[in-house]
């Protein structure tokens, strides 16, 4: 048992060696495959997608009186300024100051400045205008809908995200009072660049009845205020695309042999091209001879033996070039018919050619011209019926 456990540590020490050098020799590469699913994205650190924005507009408190005054009156100006940060494209949360002043009525006298509205009493007593300073202090959670249901897209233009929160609401005048208030909302983004957006952000807050320093029959006061303004976008901003990564193990010996027997191999074919280049091109194009159909004298219809001629002079066409063209030449005998006779003779001649190897025997037109001579003294052998011929030849 000791002497087969001394034999397998030594193999074990021998191998050592070839692992390190497997170990020192390997290298490791990266394939990165991103999703193309658009709902996927890469959650990035706590210090990412952090934004601040600011905006202004009007806003509006509703309190025991407000029926009292005109809409215009009960408008006052509104400021917002925020600090927020998007955990994923769809879920975030924002720290906001919302404040300035409200305009009211009050009839017992809390945050007025002393101006009456004429002609509303209420229970034998005169309202006067109010005016409240106040902050309001509230954290939000935001749902981004427009990535939550179609997909996350750093390019789009806008963003639907609504929005429900807590915080402290402070009037701070004389009588102060300090409550817990409720907002809800609608912020819409409109993008500009990659770093900035335009908001419009609608919000309404829901606060006790007494923050206006009077006790009514109403279960609590609100406020509804839209803001104006814009967004900046803290780098680093954005999200990747999900993405798997591939990692490949390959060992550099083993690498280098096949690189080594891939430039031999660019070596011969380097080498064979070569060769190839040095022997000149051999071209061997098929091409018919020249042929010969005689006509009776004063005719033009092919006899039966011009037939079977022109069949074998049709198959050696087709087998050929096809580039290759060849002209059908049609001729008449000098000696017999006038001059205008022979020159239709010979064309109808010619034709009759052209038309058998077209029409009875498949031959391309683009491979036949047609061309005719009239009549001509003796071509062949001193003979005249060798000049009632049509001759076809290749250019």
């Amino acid at each position: 048992m000791k002497q087969k456990t001394f034999i397998a540590a030594l193999a074990l020490a021998a191998a050592c060696p070839v692992f390190a050098q497997t170990g020192e020799n390997a290298e490791t590469t990266e394939t990165v495959e991103y999703s193309s699913d658009k709902y996927k994205v890469e959650t990035n650190r706590f210090w990412s997608n952090w934004f601040i924005s600011v905006g202004a507009g009007p806003q509006m408190l509703f309190s025991d009186h407000d029926k009292q005054m005109k809409f215009g009156k009960r408008i006052s100006p509104a400021l917002d300024i925020a600090i927020g940060k998007w955990f994923t494209p769809g879920i975030g949360v924002r720290f906001m100051y919302s404040g300035l002043s409200l305009d009211g009525a009050t009839q017992n006298g809390a945050h007025s400045d002393g101006t009456p509205i004429s002609g509303k009493p209420w229970h034998g007593y005169w309202l006067t205008n109010q005016d409240i300073n106040f902050y309001h202090f509230h954290l939000d959670a935001m749902l981004n809908f427009s990535n939550l249901f179609c997909g996350y897209n750093e390019k789009r233009i806008w963003n639907c995200i609504p929005y429900a929160g807590l915080g402290v609401i402070k009037a701070t005048d004389s009588p102060t009072h300090t409550d817990i208030a409720a907002n809800f909302g609608i912020l819409n983004t409109f993008r500009l660049s990659s770093a900035w957006d335009i908001n419009l952000d609608i919000r309404g807050t829901i606060m006790s009845d007494d923050f206006d320093g009077e006790v009514g029959k109403r279960g609590g006061e609100g406020l509804l205020a839209a803001t104006v303004g814009f967004t900046y976008k803290i780098k680093p901003r954005g999200w990747e695309r999900s993405k798997t990564i591939t990692r490949t193990a390959y060992n550099n010996d083993e690498l280098n042999a096949m690189r080594e027997k891939l430039n031999r191999m660019n070596d011969e074919n380097a080498r064979l091209r070569e060769q190839l280049a040095e022997k000149p091109e051999t071209v061997t194009k098929q091409i018919a001879s020249s042929n010969l159909i005689t006509f009776r004298i004063g005719k033009s219809d092919l006899s039966n033996e011009a037939r079977v001629n022109l069949g074998m002079l049709a198959e050696v066409i087709k087998k050929g070039d096809p580039s290759t063209v060849y002209t059908i030449t049609g001729y008449a005998d000098a000696g017999t018919g006038s001059k205008k006779l022979n020159e239709r003779l010979s064309k109808a001649r010619a034709e009759a050619v052209y038309n058998c190897l077209v029409e009875e025997f498949g031959v391309n037109k683009s491979q036949l011209k047609v061309d005719y001579k009239g009549g001509v003294e003796n071509m062949f052998y001193d003979d005249p019926r060798m000049s009632r011929a049509v001759i076809t030849k290749s250019n």
